[in-house]
């Protein structure tokens, strides 16, 4: 496996880009927030290892992961893929935010005043098995942070996991239509049902596996999933 990482200038998402060697075919995951467009750096890696991207994941909904889709989806192209229930988000991404929050701010420094979606989305439903530039690919509804996050089992080898689990942590459920209820559904019955090899690849920060976080991080505990919300 080929795994490059280009992290986003705002909030430090990693946009993934996955392949099975160089020369092949490739997946881009969450493009997000940079000025100029993330693109540029993109294609700085796409070609150094000489791949041809031929489509976009995204875990969820949210603006710091849906940013740059449409640049780099028109850029090559190639089709985004979401789940259904946050595909509305791409075009109206501030449904799922805080008024006034960190990323309206940001996008008024920027002057942008609109989104829209690429010429070409796929919707996901939460239970595909999906063969995309040679990767096997499982995916998985994971509704907590938002309510169609999705969680990616790549090779059999590879978590992509959004912001559903991060090392030691897990993402926020305290915004529009996330739920703390349903994250702890996730978590018991997506996650902490994963084998422990699986190395998870997060929305943000470092790379971590299955095992590591059972062990060690709080939120995967019996005290925190049988706690009321």
């Amino acid at each position: 496996m080929l795994i490059e990482s280009v992290v986003a200038d705002y909030f430090g998402t990693n946009c993934w880009i996955l392949a099975t060697q160089r020369g092949a075919e490739c997946i881009i995951v969450d493009p997000g927030i940079s000025s100029p467009s993330i693109l540029k750096r993109l294609q700085e890696s796409v070609n150094r290892f000489n791949l041809k991207p031929v489509a976009i994941f995204l875990t969820h909904g949210h603006l710091d992961h849906t940013f740059s889709v449409l640049p780099v989806a028109e850029g090559y192209g190639i089709p985004a893929l979401i789940h259904s229930r946050d595909r509305a988000l791409i075009s109206n991404p501030m449904n799922a935010l805080i008024p006034g929050g960190p990323a309206e701010q940001i996008m008024k420094q920027m002057g942008v005043k609109g989104f829209a979606e690429p010429s070409e989305v796929v919707e996901l439903h939460g239970s595909e098995s999906l063969t995309i530039a040679g990767l096997p690919i499982e995916v998985r509804h994971a509704p907590g942070h938002t309510a169609g996050s999705t969680v990616f089992i790549l090779n059999s080898e590879y978590l992509i996991a959004g912001d559903v689990l991060f090392e030691g942590s897990i993402g926020r459920t305290d915004l529009p239509t996330g739920s703390a209820a349903e994250m702890k559904k996730t978590l018991k019955n997506q996650i902490l049902s994963l084998d422990d090899e699986l190395i998870v690849l997060p929305g943000h920060g470092s790379q971590t596996t299955i095992a590591r976080e059972r062990k060690k991080n709080p939120y995967l505990t019996e005290a925190y999933l049988q706690s009321k919300d």
